[in-house]
């Protein structure tokens, strides 16, 4: 069988993330620590790339805070 003509096309540029969804991503990363149990005013002063290397182990996030 033959593929027809919609079925092979492919689009030229992938959709890009937009700003808004990135904030909220890092807002609900945010959200996760503190419901871990880490104190909010230390998560706050984190950037982006600590809080997700965090989230990676939830388990050493929650024996760090006893």
């Amino acid at each position: 069988m033959r593929l027809k003509r919609k079925f092979q096309k492919t689009h030229l540029t992938r959709p890009r993330k937009g700003g808004a969804a990135k904030r909220r991503r890092q807002s609900d990363q945010k959200k996760r620590l503190v419901a871990l149990g880490m104190d909010e005013e230390r998560v706050t002063k984190m950037n982006p790339r600590e809080v997700l290397t965090l989230l990676k182990h939830p388990m050493k996030v929650a024996k760090d805070n006893e």
